[in-house]
């Protein structure tokens, strides 16, 4: 059996009697380590661990097979006996990022839906902050490895007791995720700005405020105008800000409309 980049991968096992591709393949064990090279030194999960380290301290770009294997104490080609390219490290890693221990034990809790989408929610945010190269992983496909699919069985937690059919569901779950992809991708890039030296009020915008203020003008920007002269656009009204958090604001109204949308279908009590 040969790879497409020309190696071959008959050094590894496989019992992956579904055609599955080698990376989702590794990603359920459905592939026996090699029985030449280092053994109990060497691992996939020791390989995802460091890859993933090295990610979190530099960014993705710093990540090579050579890297990682330097950083082991290893030889580049003792990696690729465990984990053949490094598209397929990039798999396991994003694959061990999305690792949230499953579904929140529930003994001695009322969670309505809407409190179980916020968990949802946050917890996807969460990865993305911790692991800020993750986003930086284009998307392939619908997700199919072992921990990424935990993910998506969290999110149909949150509407397991809502009349909806699994169509409905998978777009809900669909719907929060972009929407927990979005937040996440901007509070990394905030999170990273500020480790680099930004100051938080960068993001408020309260620094440019008088100079906004002389450069935009209503003729130019008629609708931006008067939010900006408010003090709004800047946040700059100790207080005057009633919506409080924006992400947290947009979440509320997503479960808003996903509360109307179930009413509407059908006489369901819902809650907040």
């Amino acid at each position: 059996m040969t790879r497409s980049d020309g190696r071959s991968v008959n050094h590894m096992e496989n019992e992956n009697e579904d055609n599955l591709p080698l990376g989702i393949a590794l990603s359920w064990g459905l592939v026996k380590p090699p029985q030449r090279g280092p053994k109990r030194e060497m691992s996939i999960e020791k390989i995802v661990k460091a890859a993933m380290e090295i990610a979190d301290q530099e960014g993705l770009a710093a990540v090579s097979m050579s890297r990682v294997a330097s950083s082991l104490g290893f030889t580049t080609m003792s990696l690729y006996r465990y984990i053949p390219s490094k598209d397929d490290l990039l798999l396991l890693m994003m694959d061990a990022a999305c690792d949230m221990g499953g579904i929140p034990n529930e003994d001695g809790q009322d969670l309505n839906w809407r409190e179980k989408m916020r968990i949802y929610f946050r917890a996807s945010v969460d990865i993305m902050r911790e692991h800020p190269w993750f986003t930086d992983i284009p998307i392939s496909g619908v997700p199919v490895t072992p921990k990424n699919l935990e993910i998506v069985d969290l999110g149909l937690w949150t509407t397991r007791d809502l009349p909806l059919n699994d169509y409905e569901k998978m777009s809900i779950v669909l719907l929060l995720s972009s929407y927990a992809r979005s937040c996440g991708i901007l509070m990394k890039d905030m999170d990273l700005a500020i480790k680099a030296g930004k100051s938080p009020s960068t993001f408020s915008g309260i620094d440019y405020s008088s100079a906004l203020k002389k450069l935009v003008t209503p003729e130019r920007y008629p609708h931006l105008h008067p939010i900006l002269m408010s003090g709004a656009y800047t946040d700059e009204i100790e207080g005057g800000n009633p919506v409080g958090d924006d992400f947290e604001f947009g979440l509320e109204r997503i479960l808003d409309g996903i509360e109307h949308y179930v009413t509407s279908k059908k006489n369901y009590p819902g809650g907040k």
